[in-house]
């Protein structure tokens, strides 16, 4: 029994030597670390006996000792099959990311959509940085479902200035108007672009390989200042399954979002949003319901008003409303939400800050299926 005994601490030691426990080593051995106490009781029995270090549910394989029934221990038999761990490492999103901007259109957004504007560069260029196979899809998302021109004179080059109201002579897609979440190619109204925005992926959001990408995404982030800001609802919207429908070419967000790619969805709203259909939940499981409910798949960035988190805030602190912002509670509902105050007199360090917890998502990332 010695010599059983001893060869199989000694066996039990050397994968100590190997592999801490689970906690250590993030996946277990599948061997213990001691010898049962069964062992020693099994063998005063005199008879015919075996003892075996047990697989564990994993499918480790079991190594076996034999001993003869006269005391005298035989050769026995050892199973070294390695067990099979797999890839400890997920295969991550490859660089690939999904952005959702959703921007409020209403009265007094311009100066947020131009810090936006200005931030983008600098928040792209650093996720891309340490992500060397970027591969993105980037769309804005109609916050309202209307045509927002009713003064011909703000037209640029793709409307007349001296036309007639609504269309002022665009030359409208059917996606330009009459649904809420699709992409933005041809923002109208006042303090918008007023032009139809090159995108090169010919579809209605920028992809890699865009050139000029940061002038194609101040034209399209340029929503203006004469619509809504259903920013919650327009959000859904362009998340559903028709609108991103890859095989139907009539869906407006065709392709945009991937089942294999990270989701980053950023909304910018400096009002409380009070329009927008559906309660945060709904809000929520739509998200949710979007990347197969799994909750690291995706990350929300909400920059908006801080008057409902106490006096002394940015936008005006000598105000507090203590009902929270149905944005606030969106952002604390996910797991990866974050939100910053909206009256930031940059966003550039703001975004920065998240970029590696969006690239540590990525690399962690587990496709589906």
């Amino acid at each position: 029994m010695r010599a059983r005994l001893i060869l199989a601490l000694n066996f039990a030691g050397s994968l100590a030597a190997c592999g801490g426990p689970r906690s250590e080593t993030g996946f277990s051995s599948g061997m213990p670390t001691s010898v049962p106490a069964t062992a020693a009781e099994s063998e005063s029995s005199g008879g015919s006996s075996t003892s075996g270090l047990p697989a564990d549910s994993s499918g480790s394989a079991a190594f076996t000792v034999g001993s003869t029934s006269d005391g005298t221990h035989g050769e026995g038999t050892t199973n070294t099959d390695i067990p099979d761990f797999g890839d400890p490492d997920p295969p991550g999103c490859e660089g690939r990311i999904d952005f959702l901007f959703v921007i409020s259109a209403q009265s007094t957004m311009k100066f947020h959509q131009e810090q936006l504007i200005a931030s983008f560069p600098g928040f792209i260029g650093a996720i891309e940085e340490k992500l060397p196979d970027f591969d993105v899809h980037i769309l804005v998302a109609d916050p309202d479902e209307g045509w927002k021109i009713s003064d011909c004179s703000v037209c640029t080059t793709d409307c007349d200035p001296e036309g007639m109201p609504p269309l002022c002579g665009a030359a409208l897609q059917p996606c330009d108007k009459g649904e809420i979440g699709a992409g933005v190619t041809f923002p109208s109204g006042t303090a918008a672009s007023n032009r139809r925005c090159e995108l090169d992926s010919g579809l209605r959001y920028i992809s890699s390989g865009q050139q000029d990408r940061d002038d194609a995404f101040a034209c399209i982030a340029q929503v203006g200042t004469g619509g809504a800001g259903m920013v919650g609802q327009a959000m859904v919207a362009a998340l559903q399954p028709a609108i991103n429908n890859p095989d139907d070419e009539d869906a407006c967000n065709r392709g945009f979002l991937r089942d294999d790619a990270l989701l980053v969805v950023t909304i910018i709203s400096d009002s409380y949003d009070e329009d927008s259909l559906g309660t945060v939940d709904e809000w929520i499981e739509g998200l949710r319901a979007a990347k197969k409910y799994d909750d690291d798949a995706f990350a929300l960035l909400v920059l908006t008003t801080d008057i409902d988190v106490g006096y002394d805030q940015l936008c005006h602190p000598e105000l507090f409303y203590q009902t929270k912002n149905r944005l606030r509670l969106l952002a604390e509902g996910v797991t990866n939400g974050f939100i910053g105050s909206i009256c930031m007199g940059t966003y550039d360090d703001w975004f920065k800050e998240h970029v590696g917890y969006l690239v540590d998502l990525c690399d962690d990332f587990v496709p589906p299926g």
